[in-house]
């Protein structure tokens, strides 16, 4: 019942519309029941009793109706077609928000297939529903009571006898129903993990030509295919042990009809017109029982969808927003980590790390791969939260801060560029949608990007292709720090902004951020000593803990991990020697 309920708050916005909608079903359906009464008049009173002085009436009757139903059905239809894009069009939105509200831990544990899923073949499993399994159920069971109804005042006996097989009818179709949910769940499931093949394969096009791995996609893909035909093979396999059975119980009517019926006329039981109307009914009593198959069938189907979608709307992110936000309009910039740390899962990343920086200051950090630098940059945006201490920014817990201010006042260029598939201006632009064709030319030439713009043919308005597939891993990263540059925060972090530049590149970057960054707090990851050397304090990660920290030229004297970092990028290999814990140091 819980589907219902979920599925009625978005129609129930268009409930006005809707009960017409089902106003019309109603009465469409009672005129159904006109046309083969007055077939049955034509055979008693005008072929039999040869009464034609009615037949001209009847047959205006009979077209009216016809006419007037049609209308009705093409307005119906419409109607509940309206309704269901309007329903499909806010789900559709609210699982958007809800996706622009969950956390990085969802994306890191969700894949991108199953959300796709939710927002292409299970919504429109829901449309479906709404748009036409609803009122073909409505119209069905109308249709069937009023048939009966009529059949039953019509002669008693022959109505009970027609209906004596809806019992086993009911039985059949709850048991397909109870049986067909679990497959069509299945379905749905593997549609997303085919769904998550393909579009990975789509996104790594380039790795996977780059290491002749098609053959292999192809296979991987294969199999998901395969599993997604043998589940919906499972389902054809229920729907044909069903199926038959009920239509041969629906076709069992006429022949109950035929044999019961003329015995019945023979014995004068029965007039050759009841027999007509009944004749003439016998749809309204064989379609629902034929249609009670489908309808099952596009029900537990949209169960199925509706529970993955409610799944979604229901998750809930971990990063909770403050119910009482602190109000500050904007950060100075001082950031302070007390006994921080931080693990992905069992794993521990960071552990007890304490450091201050105050407004204005350039800190950098460095260290081996995996030694949780990028997880400081995701600790102090509040991507994630600390397992245990507390992140201070300008002496406020974050937890305490309202999100979307604390991120607007930070700006973050990270190693792994992602750019919009639009013109190079609007990815610059992205943080600050209004700003002006000359503000953003000053940030790329900040970033040392406006030059190889420039020398485009649309310029700033080329466009850069999906995830800026036109651009250089260079150019792309220049790109990035524009759009981090043009934000103007109070806080910046680079994250191996500029590793796939080169060194020339680099120091002109680096010439023309310093004027840039005055008063601003700049947080640096890098794996390159030219980018830090310069900074105000120097941190060394290894293993989630801060083994050094000092200026650079303090950091050299002590000759530790930095001062082996220093010796390699420099080329003097020679002076390295391996100490007895393995470790090398000079």
């Amino acid at each position: 019942m819980e589907v219902y309920k979920w599925i009625w708050k978005y129609v129930g916005k268009y409930k006005h519309v809707s009960m017409a909608g089902l106003f019309l079903v109603l009465s469409a359906s009672m005129l159904g029941m006109v046309n083969p009464y007055m077939a049955g008049i034509i055979v008693d009173r005008v072929i039999s009793g040869r009464n034609t002085d009615i037949l001209l009436t009847i047959i205006g009757i009979i077209l009216g109706v016809t006419l007037l139903r049609t209308i009705m059905r093409y307005v119906f239809q419409l109607i509940f077609e309206t309704v269901s894009q309007n329903v499909v069009y806010n789900i559709r939105d609210d699982i958007y928000s809800r996706l622009q509200e969950l956390d990085f831990k969802f994306f890191d544990t969700t894949r991108t297939g199953d959300i796709m899923s939710r927002m292409t073949g299970d919504i429109e499993a829901v449309r479906h529903f709404v748009a036409g399994a609803v009122y073909n159920l409505f119209e069905s069971t109308v249709l069937f009571i009023f048939v009966t109804v009529v059949l039953f005042i019509i002669n008693f006996e022959f109505a009970l006898i027609m209906l004596a097989i809806s019992p086993l009818i009911a039985f059949l179709t709850f048991k397909l129903a109870n049986t067909i949910k679990p497959v069509f769940t299945a379905i749905r499931e593997q549609f997303s993990r085919l769904n998550t093949v393909v579009q990975e394969n789509i996104s790594g096009n380039r790795v996977v030509k780059a290491f002749a791995m098609e053959g292999y996609e192809v296979e991987k893909f294969a199999r998901e295919n395969s599993g997604f035909r043998e589940k919906n093979l499972e389902a054809a396999a229920i729907w044909g042990k069903y199926f038959p059975m009920l239509e041969c119980l629906a076709g069992m009517l006429s022949v109950v009809m035929v044999l019961i019926g003329g015995v019945m006329v023979i014995n004068g039981l029965l007039t050759l017109g009841e027999l007509v109307i009944f004749n003439g009914f016998i749809w309204a009593i064989s379609t629902p029982i034929r249609m009670s198959g489908w309808l099952i069938n596009d029900v537990q189907r949209f169960s199925a969808s509706a529970d993955k979608i409610m799944k979604l709307l229901s998750t809930e992110p971990e990063i909770k927003k403050p119910v009482c936000p602190v109000a500050k309009n904007r950060i100075k910039g001082s950031i302070e980590f007390e006994n921080v740390s931080f693990g992905y899962g069992d794993g521990a990343v960071l552990k007890n790390i304490s450091f201050k920086v105050e407004p204005g200051q350039t800190v950098a950090f460095v260290g081996p791969t995996g030694s949780g630098k990028s997880t400081v940059v995701n600790l102090i945006c509040r991507f994630y939260d600390c397992t245990e201490g507390e992140i201070l920014v300008d002496g406020i817990n974050i937890n305490k801060m309202d999100m979307r201010k604390l991120r607007a006042d930070i700006a973050v260029a990270i190693q792994d560029v992602f750019l919009f598939s639009d013109t190079i201006e609007g990815n610059i632009a992205y943080g600050v949608p209004d700003a002006t064709i000359s503000q953003v030319r000053r940030a790329a030439s900040v970033a040392n990007a406006d030059g190889f713009i420039s020398g485009f043919r649309e310029g700033y308005d080329t466009i850069v292709g999906e995830r800026g597939v036109g651009l250089s891993g260079g150019q792309k990263q220049r790109v990035a720090l524009s759009r981090a540059l043009l934000k103007n925060p109070s806080v910046f972090v680079f994250d191996d902004t500029t590793s796939s530049v080169d060194m020339e590149t680099e120091h002109k970057i680096q010439m023309s951020l310093k004027q840039y960054f005055k008063e601003k707090t700049t947080v640096i990851i890098a794996h390159r000593i030219s980018s830090v050397k310069d900074a105000d304090m120097i941190f060394v990660l290894d293993g989630g803990n801060i083994i050094e920290r000092g200026r650079h030229e303090e950091l050299i004297r002590n000759k530790g991990y930095y001062y082996s970092m220093y010796t390699n990028q420099s080329g003097d290999f020679d002076n390295i020697c391996a100490v007895d814990d393995g470790q090398e140091v000079l």
